[in-house]
């Protein structure tokens, strides 16, 4: 349930909700997906079910129940079977489907049980059987099968320790594929002979399909020299626990089988489909920002690197809206996407967008009706109960009369309190979509 704000936010919050609805799983599916007698068409792509003894849904992810519920309202009692695991508190009410909760973004006994048994569902099907993947943000804390000799608490550990140390998405998920059975291609290896056709929401920068969910369904690139570097770049060597450390160092060495890649006989009878992305909600969210008598400049869907960096470059830019006009004039809003990494430096709480915002409150020293709105579409804001938050020219001193120093926050990676203390939080709950940030600068007249 969205929590209620002052009224001077209610067009940055209308502006982001018209984000999320255009990457809300059951419209995204409609776009692509349709059923006309016994053919069902996927991205123009027509596949006659009379073909199919069976037809079989996977997947995972924040999006996954949501993107459930669509399907089956398309195909009905046509499906034989399901299995979707997602985050917490993220279900819907599903007939044939099986959905299964588990923890995100560190994954648990009950996401490694859940990824198991969608293993040896995956591993039943055969040449007359369609399987559908449905994957979204999340899925690869809730698919976590770990290789022989690698535990799920080495799996958490490694987690936690790439989450802190600022390794990208892409870096993350370069990883979790050298450590699974099912990411990198081993969920397409274990269905085959069967027709396999993924439908995905996009939660990384640039829509790489071997990084959503860490590829479960397309060839990895990325090889056991390439996590090996990862864990040089960030020093972490030491910190890393010593099994998974281990198997890396062993595929290196070529004495490990390295994940499937692209020429491999399998990957011939599965489609790909991108059905929301980051980009989608930014070209909404631009049309009701212009509706709403805004000069809107979209800056990128592909926005990465350090949260506080990013949000310095934002405010210069609103700053000199503010001041010269350039380089679009006030009423202005700057909409930018995609997902920045935080260094944690303290034992505070919080989340990017929260840090994004307390950040650019902080740049906010002589400017004037300028409202910031940073927020995940998929309503979780790294480990905690809110999307992101909200601020303007007046936070810091809003805080200051309360005795909060805003810079030692920020020292802290403590933005939740902060923005907790100062009612400005932005809760909107589960969204079941996710298609990473959106974040939102008013700069008024």
């Amino acid at each position: 349930m969205e929590e209620q704000l002052p009224e001077r936010y209610q067009d940055v919050i209308s502006i982001f909700q018209a984000g999320l609805a255009a990457v809300e799983p059951g419209a995204a599916i409609n776009r692509f997906c349709r059923l006309d007698g016994n053919v069902f068409f996927v991205d123009g792509a027509e596949y006659d079910l009379r073909q199919y003894k069976k037809i079989v849904v996977l997947g995972a992810g924040k999006a996954g129940a949501a993107m459930a519920k669509s399907v089956e309202a398309l195909l009905g009692d046509r499906i034989s079977e399901g299995l979707i695991t997602v985050k917490d508190g993220h279900l819907e009410k599903l007939k044939r489907i099986t959905i299964r909760e588990a923890s995100h973004p560190v994954p648990d006994a009950r996401g490694l049980a859940g990824a198991r048994e969608i293993y040896r569902l995956a591993r039943r099907v055969d040449r007359e059987t369609l399987v559908i993947c449905l994957l979204s943000g999340g899925g690869s804390a809730l698919l976590p099968l770990p290789v022989n000799g690698v535990s799920l608490g080495d799996k958490q550990d490694t987690t936690r320790v790439l989450l802190s140390c600022g390794a990208t998405i892409h870096e993350i998920n370069s990883v979790r594929k050298h450590l699974s059975v099912i990411k990198g291609g081993g969920l397409v290896r274990a269905v085959y002979p069967a027709t396999l056709v993924t439908l995905i929401l996009s939660d990384v920068v640039g829509d790489d399909l071997d990084v959503i969910a860490s590829g479960p369904c397309v060839p990895d690139p990325t090889t056991f020299a390439d996590c090996m570097e990862i864990f040089v770049k960030y020093d972490i060597k030491k910190k890393i626990p010593v099994s998974v450390y281990d198997h890396i160092r062993a595929g290196v060495a070529g004495k490990v089988v390295e994940t499937p890649k692209a020429e491999q006989e399998f990957f011939k009878k599965n489609r790909n489909i991108i059905i929301g992305r980051n980009i989608d909600a930014l070209v909404k969210a631009k049309e009701k920002a212009t509706a709403l008598g805004y000069n809107t400049l979209l800056l990128s869907s592909l926005i990465e690197g350090e949260t506080r960096d990013i949000a310095a470059c934002h405010m210069a830019v609103a700053r000199e809206i503010a001041i010269s006009g350039n380089p679009v004039r006030k009423p202005a809003c700057l909409l930018s996407g995609g997902e920045t990494t935080v260094t944690i430096r303290g034992a505070g709480k919080g989340g990017r967008n929260q840090e994004f915002v307390l950040a650019a409150a902080l740049h906010m020293d002589g400017l004037k009706k300028i409202e910031v709105l940073s927020g995940g579409t998929d309503g979780t804001d790294g480990p905690t109960d809110a999307a992101g938050a909200v601020a303007d020219e007046t936070t810091i001193a809003r805080a200051r009369s309360l005795g909060m120093d805003a810079q030692q926050f920020l020292d802290n990676n403590d933005s939740y309190h902060f923005f907790d203390n100062l009612e400005n939080l932005y809760k909107t709950g589960p969204t079941k979509t996710n298609v990473m940030d959106l974040r939102i600068i008013l700069v008024q007249s």
